[in-house]
């Protein structure tokens, strides 16, 4: 008896340590507190802007631009738009916590997004992200429905 219990307690620890992990930042990483690629912004302030399209033509899928530069304790404002026909998405993260991310999203392919890093978006419509680089190095953003990061959509953030 004390294994199954055992058993049932590991597993109900590991699902809900799935659970803190699906979201962007890994565990740890709430609303306000800095992550390796920087912090949320501060509306308020000056940011250099920066449009991003998301879009789909000919089985690729992709971010234009896929690559952005960006001097450390930078902030930008990314205006989105989603161009495509489908829902697309753009997380900011480190490209481990995306790919970790990737695969909670496999398993729910309907996970909202309510992180200030992070930006889901209907056919034709627009939203934005204000981000502080607080650190230097590469970054990723990704859509992160499924197949999506596949078909091409993905993106570099260099720091320096």
């Amino acid at each position: 008896m004390k294994t199954a219990t055992f058993k049932l307690a590991a597993i109900a620890l590991l699902m809900s340590a799935g659970t803190v992990l699906a979201g962007p930042g890994g565990a740890g990483h709430g609303h306000g507190d800095e992550t390796a690629y920087g912090k949320p912004g501060d509306p308020k302030k000056p940011a250099r802007p920066v449009q991003v399209v998301m879009t789909e033509k000919d089985g690729k899928m992709s971010f234009i631009p896929d690559r952005i530069e960006v001097r450390r304790g930078e902030q930008v404002k990314f205006s989105l738009r989603n161009n495509g026909e489908l829902d697309h998405e753009l997380v900011l993260a480190t490209l481990e916590e995306n790919l970790k991310h990737a695969v909670e999203m496999q398993k729910n392919p309907d996970m909202e997004h309510d992180d200030p890093n992070a930006k889901r978006l209907a056919p034709k419509k627009t939203g934005e992200i204000v981000w502080a680089f607080t650190k230097v190095g590469e970054f990723d953003f990704s859509c992160l429905i499924p197949g999506h990061r596949e078909a091409g959509m993905t993106g570099k953030i260099i720091v320096k």
